[in-house]
């Protein structure tokens, strides 16, 4: 099949039900999924399909973003740059590994950001691939925006639109990426969650650990999801709190998994990981229509 495009967008509002339906609906029908956390305040949306389709979705989704939230009375357990907080453009091949290759996921990254300052007026930080050779993390943003971590030195600013952020808004992270999974394991303490999501960190996951209303979490990233999936990050972290003297009590997949990805998976341990055939992106796909 030929590539298409993800756009994963992260907004930070998750429990008005009416915005959030309102938010859905300016997606179009590029959106095949919504996850959302009331504890984070966070709404996962995934647009998948052709280029111009997931385009026009995003920037919909990102104008209804920037007009019905207020980041001033927001609260929330996640990091958070502004209400429109994350927009990754991701070359995704229905039935095959992610595409490597980040050359016209940059183009729609770029083009996307420049739009967001230019008409909506919302600066943005660029990660992902950069000139020069150059490349620059999410975490990177999350921990030097606007000078934030107090580093001495020059602050990072932003890459388009105004210099600073208006405090209803804020700034958003524009990205250029590979696929990636987001994936949760539910812990028996925050105590548990700080001391394993170090330990689990490496080149192909990112963690945290951290409180969510009454219960913890390891909140994980896979960056490379075809090499190291759901199954091996939750067998590392299930080790790890067994170390620690806690338990594991559960786990929740945020979006959708590609499907390669979960038929590396035996079918059996399916259930355990909370995974299923309904929570892959072609199926998805499938479900959207031509």
């Amino acid at each position: 099949m030929p590539v298409i495009f993800e756009c994963v967008v992260n907004l930070s509002e998750g429990r008005d039900d009416a915005v959030l339906a309102e938010l859905a609906g300016a997606a179009g029908p590029s959106l095949l999924d919504q996850h959302r956390d009331p504890d984070h305040n966070r709404s996962v949306l995934t647009l998948a399909g052709p280029v111009d389709t997931v385009v026009a979705g995003a920037r919909s989704l990102a104008a209804a973003a920037v007009e019905r939230l207020d980041l001033r009375t927001h609260q929330g357990v996640h990091p958070r740059l502004g209400v429109l907080d994350v927009v990754p453009f991701v070359p995704y091949e229905p039935g095959a590994p992610a595409p490597r290759d980040l050359t016209e996921a940059v183009v729609l990254r770029d083009e996307f950001a420049r739009w967001l300052g230019t008409v909506l007026g919302v600066p943005s930080f660029l990660y992902g691939p950069l000139p020069g050779g150059r490349t620059r993390t999410l975490p990177d943003i999350r921990r030097h925006a606007f000078g934030r971590d107090g580093s001495p030195g020059e602050p990072l600013l932003p890459d388009e639109g105004p210099a600073r952020a208006d405090p209803r808004t804020g700034a958003t992270a524009v990205g250029a990426r590979r696929v990636l999974v987001a994936y949760n394991v539910w812990v028996s303490s925050a105590a548990v969650a700080r001391r394993v999501a170090p330990l689990v960190r490496g080149p192909h996951v990112r963690a945290l650990g951290l409180t969510v209303g009454r219960r913890a979490q390891v909140s994980c990233n896979l960056v490379d999801p075809d090499l190291l999936g759901p199954a091996r990050l939750y067998d590392d972290v299930a080790a790890r709190v067994a170390e620690a003297g806690g338990d594991v009590e559960g786990t929740e997949l945020v979006g959708l998994i590609p499907e390669t990805v979960l038929t590396a998976v035996p079918r059996s341990r399916w259930a355990e990981l909370g995974l299923s055939d309904e929570g892959t992106v072609e199926s998805g796909l499938a479900r959207a229509g031509p």
